[in-house]
């Protein structure tokens, strides 16, 4: 897979479609949602469950939330990568640090 690209300062949420819930092909959104977070954004936090991650970009300082807002669906469904604010995120994460 070639490299996608970074995150622009334009972007603030980065929405995942799947063709089966987890088992389906991901469109290019999901897929570099993925890339996304095991090769640029640096983990942050995690909250509680397990299910939500917190992001930090190392190249502007923003932070992004990776949700999966449709986890209803078997394997819970596309992420969403989305950028949250450090009050919200001290709420939900605790200590960011």
């Amino acid at each position: 897979m070639t490299e996608p690209a970074a995150l622009g300062p334009h972007e603030r949420q980065l929405q995942g479609v799947l063709s089966e819930g987890i088992v389906g092909a991901p469109d290019a959104v999901e897929a570099r949602i993925r890339w996304l977070v095991s090769h640029r954004l640096r983990v942050v936090a995690s909250s509680a469950d397990g299910w939500d991650w917190l992001f930090r970009d190392p190249h502007d300082g923003r932070l992004w939330e990776q949700t999966f807002p449709l986890g209803s669906l078997h394997g819970s469904g596309p992420r969403r990568l989305a950028v949250i604010a450090e009050e919200q995120a001290r709420a939900k994460y605790g200590d960011i640090g």
